[in-house]
């Protein structure tokens, strides 16, 4: 019975129950295996009614001691049944259940968990969970699974559809690592994992088989990365640059580069002068000077008689790119052009003849430029501005633009070293971490949502001596479930009132790409005063005569995201301010917001927010093209982590085509070849 067949199969499934766990991500019996508790409740321990506390969550063992009682109001039904022990009496009670009455016969023993109440002078449990001593316990009498759920679903009903799926279908799963490898390692094996994580014999089986399921997720993911690491470095065949000399091009810029430039310059160098490809991310801060940087490397490829690519998420991004390295290379020979998706046919034409006929030596633009269509004379150098908004896939299709081109992947978002091996673990890493001389500290402070109209009014003062402001807002329109500020009403309540002598524009993920575009260009610009916006402006957007940034539900913010915004101000020699609007009192949030006060390190905040929010919220994982992790979290299990970059790293000097290990290569192929097409892996 292989795995793939439809969950509706699974006995106790049908049809109708496939359509929720189907909410779930849970289409095939193997969604339904892998689908793991997200927590566990220690029910193992059977107790005396007599040793119980009032107040905590316990199991006993009891039997029916008499008849139920029905107690009916104008809105309830409340059954209450009794059970005693020897040692004691409680009572369990539900609520609008009238039918379970006639589930229980009087002598019939059970096994009985729930929190311990007393109410009107008698012990009772509510809704208790409860089973038949002689019955196999899957809610009772054991360390019981916690499962997400979806309206119409309960704990009782996936507990026992997830156990008929593994009595039917355990066979079917394959253990892909060699029997002296597990033993090597300490690992459990997978059908025993599958198993443990689900009904586990005891914590320490649970300990084991959640530590063999991280340890496989983040293994089969390293694998792959260093796997096309590895390919893309054995391209003997990469364009080996000539030496340029640089200093006409250094001495021509209105400033001196820092040290940290300087390295991250000599690294580039050296790669750009061998015959490998160089592959390359260069982090740096918001602010650090790394379009410069790449700049450099533009010169050499272009002085080499080759184009360069440069792709950007958004056109307002792109379209700033091209602006900065025209007045980078104003003076110089060296040709730019843009390639929008929003070109006229006409337009994008010209544009194309030009790419292809060499014309152009440097082509600024967005997605456009990996379409079929474009097609370059000689690349010779790809540059990604990536801001984790491309995966590995559009960067290889990119390079299939040339001749096995050099790479260099630019981001703002700082990323701790042990991750960014997993995010761009194709990736050689080069880090900026200074910033230019003469930036002002961007001043940040946090106040709570009584304080709003007072940092309104700050706000107008700055729009007065001419600067611009910027306001962002969670969410687009006001949603029941969510009290927090939404751009439009924002939008409505500054223009109405603290704001009716500025001029406001409006900015939302829900607007037209034209119309976002028209409006940020206003910004830009200089047209509008004061931006209210969502997120959308967290990337790279340069208008230097913003000084101010004024987060509503700072709290909302993973503390990656303010950094980013807050680096969208200070970017002259203006005094800048950062005002985070706090609505909510919690010790976390609280806790959160002050490390935006006291650091304006971009790794020591990325540290901090992967402590407390987890790895999903800072990176966006999804946006990199890499699979979701079903139990792995890249923060709590670092150690896990470097203890696989170690292991993957020795497998592969002993095998580096996994001769030796074909189950495990078949599942490479059949995980992350979707994911990963574009790229070789063998």
């Amino acid at each position: 019975m292989p795995l793939n067949i439809d969950v509706q199969y699974v006995k106790g499934v049908g049809p109708k129950r496939a359509r929720l766990l189907k909410k779930l991500g849970i289409n095939t019996v193997e969604d339904l295996l892998f689908y793991f508790p997200k927590d566990y409740e220690n029910r193992s321990e059977i107790l005396k009614i007599e040793d119980l506390k009032v107040g905590e969550k316990q199991t006993f063992r009891a039997y029916i001691a008499g008849s139920a009682r029905e107690i009916k109001t104008s809105r309830l039904v409340i059954t209450k049944i009794p059970v005693k022990d020897g040692t004691g009496a409680v009572e369990l009670v539900w609520y609008n259940q009238p039918y379970i009455k006639n589930n229980f016969k009087i002598g019939e023993e059970y096994i009985i968990s729930g929190k311990l109440q007393f109410k009107y002078g008698q012990l009772m449990i509510e809704n208790p969970a409860i089973e038949k001593s002689d019955d196999v316990k899957l809610n009772t009498g054991r360390i019981v699974p916690i499962y997400g759920l979806t309206e119409g679903l309960s704990q009782n009903t996936i507990r026992k559809i997830m156990f008929n799926a593994l009595k039917d279908y355990i066979g079917e799963i394959e253990e892909f690592f060699e029997e002296n490898y597990l033993k090597e390692k300490g690992l459990m094996d997978i059908k025993e994992a599958i198993i443990n994580i689900n009904f586990p014999e005891s914590q320490l089986h649970l300990q084991k088989a959640k530590y063999r399921l991280k340890y496989q997720e983040l293994f089969l993911l390293q694998l792959t990365l260093f796997l096309i690491k590895k390919s893309i470095k054995n391209f003997k065949n990469g364009i080996k640059f000539e030496k340029v000399d640089l200093k006409p091009f250094l001495e021509a810029l209105p400033f001196k580069l820092t040290v940290a430039q300087v390295k991250v310059l000599k690294e580039i160098i050296s790669d750009m002068a061998s015959h490998k490809v160089m592959n390359r991310l260069v982090q740096g801060d918001v602010g650090s000077g790394k379009t410069v940087v790449a700049a450099c490397s533009m010169y050499i490829a272009v002085k080499n008689g080759y184009q360069v690519a440069m792709m950007a998420p958004t056109e307002i991004l792109a379209k700033q790119h091209y602006q900065t390295l025209k007045e980078i290379f104003k003076g110089s020979d060296i040709k730019i052009g843009f390639l929008s998706g929003g070109f006229s046919p006409s337009k994008k034409k010209e544009a194309l003849e030009k790419i292809k006929n060499g014309d152009y030596d440097i082509v600024v633009g967005t997605h456009a430029l990996i379409e079929d269509t474009v097609v370059f004379h000689k690349l010779g150098l790809c540059i990604t501005d990536e801001q984790h908004r491309f995966g590995v896939r559009q960067r290889a299709l990119l390079m299939q633009k040339g001749e096995n081109p050099d790479v260099l992947v630019m981001t703002a978002t700082p990323i701790p070293r042990t991750l960014a091996l997993i995010l761009y673990g194709d990736l050689d890493i080069s880090i900026i971490d200074q910033l230019p001389p003469g930036r002002k500290k961007v001043k940040t402070y946090v106040i709570p949502s009584s304080m709003r109209k007072k940092a309104y009014a700050f706000a107008m003062k700055e729009v007065k001596k001419g600067r611009q402001v910027y306001v962002v807002c969670p969410l687009i329109e006001e949603s029941d479930k969510v009290n927090a500020m939404s751009a439009e009403i924002v939008y409505e309540e500054i223009y109405k009132e603290a704001f009716k002598n500025a001029k406001v524009g409006l900015l939302h993920g829900k607007m037209p790409d034209s119309d976002k575009e028209k409006v940020m260009e206003d910004f830009v610009n200089g047209k509008i005063d004061i931006l209210v916006s969502t997120t959308v402006i967290e990337v790279g957007v340069n208008v230097p005569n913003a000084t101010v940034m004024i987060v509503e539900n700072a709290e909302r913010f993973g503390l990656a995201q303010l950094h980013q915004l807050r680096g969208r101000v200070g970017r002259s020699e203006f005094q800048s301010y950062c005002i985070l609007i706090a609505y909510s009192n919690s010790d976390v949030a609280k806790k959160r917001l002050r490390v935006m006060a006291e650091t304006s390190d971009g790794f020591k905040i990325a540290e901090k927010d992967l402590e407390i929010r987890g790895p999903g919220e800072i990176l966006g994982l999804r946006q990199h093209g890499l699979p979701e992790f079903k139990i792995a979290n890249l923060f709590e299990d670092i150690e896990i982590l470097k203890e696989v970059q170690k292991d993957v790293e020795e497998l592969l000097a002993k095998d580096p085509k996994l001769e030796g290990y074909s189950k495990l290569k078949n599942v490479l192929i059949n995980q992350f070849y979707q994911k990963l097409s574009g790229i070789i892996l063998n």
